[in-house]
């Protein structure tokens, strides 16, 4: 399976006969009671917003699958949201592990209450690692959109400063945790929260640099 994954962020990235069908990414469900279905219209608005700005050519309807699943290497991408409590197994653990190691990433968007949650389980993936904070000048604040300040600020809750954390293996940027953003409520549907636009097109094209980064890492 891993192999085939590669193979698959390989046709991404080199632009080969894979442009004339859509990639999919997928959100992904975990246990523990948080809500991990949080932000239903994000992902959806996100790939429209990209496909038409970005010219990728990602399917229009997201998947959901199970951390644990094997089928989280069909997905060069996916996205992990909530609010609350998350838990994984041990076989969650290792299937997260061997899919980051193997060329996927993971965007974890905290939409307020995750982080200790987060931060916890994560360890269980990488007991050696911890999250490093993004500087402003990090390539994935400067694909097709400049971010000079570094990760926008979208809805405020303890009116704490955004940040951005990654997780590498070697010089690879496999995971990129957003903190007191709340990228994935700006993408939702503009009726949701009543963003202005303005700030709806920050939150979107912030989502498409890290797109752009990770196809094209």
């Amino acid at each position: 399976m891993r192999i085939s994954f590669l193979f698959l962020v390989l046709l991404i990235t080199l632009g080969s006969a894979a442009q004339n069908s859509s990639v999919k990414i997928a959100l992904l469900k975990y246990s523990g009671g948080g809500d991990w279905y949080s932000d239903p219209t994000a992902l959806p608005n996100l790939i429209e917003f990209c496909n038409n700005n970005i010219q990728t050519n990602i399917s229009p309807e997201p998947s959901t699958i199970e951390i644990g699943s094997p089928e989280i290497f069909n997905f060069p991408f996916v996205h992990l949201t909530g609010h609350g409590n998350i838990i994984l197994s041990e076989n969650d653990a290792i299937n997260l592990k061997v899919y980051l190691e193997g060329g996927g990433f993971l965007h974890i968007d905290d939409n307020y209450g995750l982080d200790e949650y987060i931060r916890r389980e994560m360890k269980k993936v990488f007991p050696d690692k911890a999250f490093i904070e993004l500087p402003p000048s990090h390539a994935v604040f400067h694909q097709k959109y400049s971010f000079n300040e570094g990760i926008p600020k979208i809805h405020e809750h303890d009116n704490k400063t955004p940040q951005a954390f990654g997780l590498f293996i070697e010089n690879r940027m496999v995971c990129l945790y957003t903190y007191e953003t709340d990228l994935g409520d700006g993408w939702e549907d503009p009726d949701v929260h009543n963003d202005p636009d303005d700030l709806r097109q920050k939150a979107l094209q912030m989502g498409a640099n890290i797109i752009a980064f990770v196809f094209g890492q």
